[in-house]
């Protein structure tokens, strides 16, 4: 059990590509009940007068963002589906954000990168960040570091964030994340932000 303190006021609940296709179609979510981990969480943030932030991935008509070098995203542009028109549909039903909660595109894997996230918490004067979502070896890792050598200070939810590869999960969220974050289960965050 994590004994996690909070300054509410200066803390913001970033919820990170919960996408109804790659999160909602992940077998190990559902095993891992991924959802409601993260449900609990955002309602006792919500409780609590947390600042909500989303991030999603999503790109223009056309896909400009995208570069042919890009090996992560390159597919996605020759593919030639039309990006959604509207951030909020690509969201899981289960976790949608509420009128007012900001929604951050991005279109890489770090939500700070190329985004106005930083300025945004920053304005908010947030320097506390509760990190949920997936892939743990995707957004959740890129935007730890990014965010720990920006100075903020991080607590990672481990029961509220996914991969498709469950020793890669491990390996980060016991060996790697520690060094910058605090690692924490959804149980432990939910008190603390009830307290």
């Amino acid at each position: 059990m994590a004994d996690i303190e909070l300054d509410k006021s200066r803390t913001a609940l970033l919820m990170a590509d919960f996408h109804s296709d790659s999160m909602g179609q992940n077998p190990i979510v559902q095993e891992r009940r991924t959802f409601d981990r993260a449900r609990e969480v955002l309602t006792r943030a919500r409780r609590a007068g947390v600042l909500v932030i989303y991030i999603v991935v999503n790109f223009r008509p056309g896909y400009p963002e995208i570069s042919d070098m890009n090996q992560t995203f390159s597919t996605r542009k020759a593919a030639g589906v039309p990006p959604a028109a509207d951030p909020k549909t690509l969201i899981h039903a289960t976790v949608l954000p509420e009128q007012g909660d900001p929604i951050i595109v991005k279109h890489r894997v770090n939500a700070f990168f190329g985004t106005d996230l930083d300025m945004m918490l920053r304005s908010q004067n947030r320097d506390t960040l509760i990190l949920m979502g997936h892939a743990t070896s995707g957004v959740i890792l890129s935007t730890v570091r990014y965010a720990a050598d920006a100075d903020y200070r991080i607590i990672v939810v481990e029961d509220g964030c996914a991969d498709r590869d469950t020793e890669v999960h491990t390996l980060l969220m016991e060996k790697v994340f520690p060094r910058q974050a605090t690692v924490a289960s959804a149980a432990d965050v939910a008190r603390a932000l009830a307290s």
